[in-house]
């Protein structure tokens, strides 16, 4: 790269760092902290899915805490992952493990959508609090273990590289750039998307199941909780397919990004 495109990313890093990442920091911490409050209500309390993206949206909550605020002072050259070692250490670390177990639990609801949609009675049985809590817990250790190593291989005041914060050699950045690929973008990817086809099918399946036991019997009244179930389980499928969406779009533009700055 030239010295003058060089200049001009980080004039545009600095820019969306100043006036971009608060607004981003003001709307994720709201959101995620609604997201908290409503999906800890008593009627959601019970579902596993609603524990998966109640889970989620607090450990979303504590990325966007532990990432966001060194970026908007990096914005005026006032980062404090420059020059100290620890928070450096913290803040890399905190990222990237709490960005996997976000993405990890929201992949981890898309098979609970694909277990609670089937029409086989044995799948519906596996959508239940406690493989989900067991489910969580398992997420949380790998998370923090795949990326332990990054306490040790970065370090601040890194001068002769493209961050200040950065890994101390080649191996260990390639490593975290392995790690990241494949335990935060390529396998939850692939689960998104696998389940995601097989949820529609599911629903196409169910429907039409519907529509030909409608046209046997009538329709049997007073099936209110029923319905009202049902309802949320739709309202929690459209959230999903939202989230799912909305990660992989920031996931691969922030990935893209970050190829384009630094090669």
């Amino acid at each position: 790269m030239t010295d003058g495109f060089i200049e001009t990313l980080q004039f545009t890093s600095d820019q969306l760092n100043r006036y971009l990442a608060p607004i981003i920091f003001l709307f994720g911490a709201v959101g995620n902290t609604l997201n908290c409050l409503i999906l800890s209500k008593r009627t959601l309390r019970s579902n596993p899915c609603a524990l998966l993206f109640l889970v989620s949206s607090f450990i979303g909550l504590i990325s966007i805490v532990a990432g966001l605020p060194t970026r908007i002072l990096a914005g005026w050259h006032h980062d404090p992952t420059n020059t100290m070692d620890w928070v450096c250490k913290t803040r890399v670390f905190m990222v990237f493990s709490t960005r996997t177990m976000a993405i990890w639990l929201i992949a981890l609801a898309t098979i609970d959508r694909w277990f609670l949609s089937s029409v086989n009675i044995h799948y519906r049985q596996m959508s239940n609090l406690k493989n989900v809590k067991r489910e969580i817990v398992i997420v949380v250790i790998v998370s923090i273990i795949s990326y332990t190593h990054m306490i040790i291989c970065y370090k601040a005041n890194m001068n002769d590289e493209p961050l200040k914060c950065y890994g101390k050699s080649v191996e260990c950045r390639m490593l975290t750039d392995l790690v990241y690929a494949i335990m935060t973008i390529i396998i939850p990817l692939i689960i998104m998307i696998i389940f995601g086809l097989m949820i529609i099918a599911n629903v196409h399946r169910a429907h039409n199941r519907i529509q030909a036991r409608t046209t046997l019997s009538t329709v049997i009244p007073s099936r209110t909780e029923e319905l009202r179930i049902k309802k949320i389980d739709r309202h929690l499928l459209r959230m999903l397919l939202v989230q799912v969406f909305s990660f992989n779009f920031i996931l691969y533009s922030t990935s893209s990004t970050k190829i384009l700055y630094f090669t």
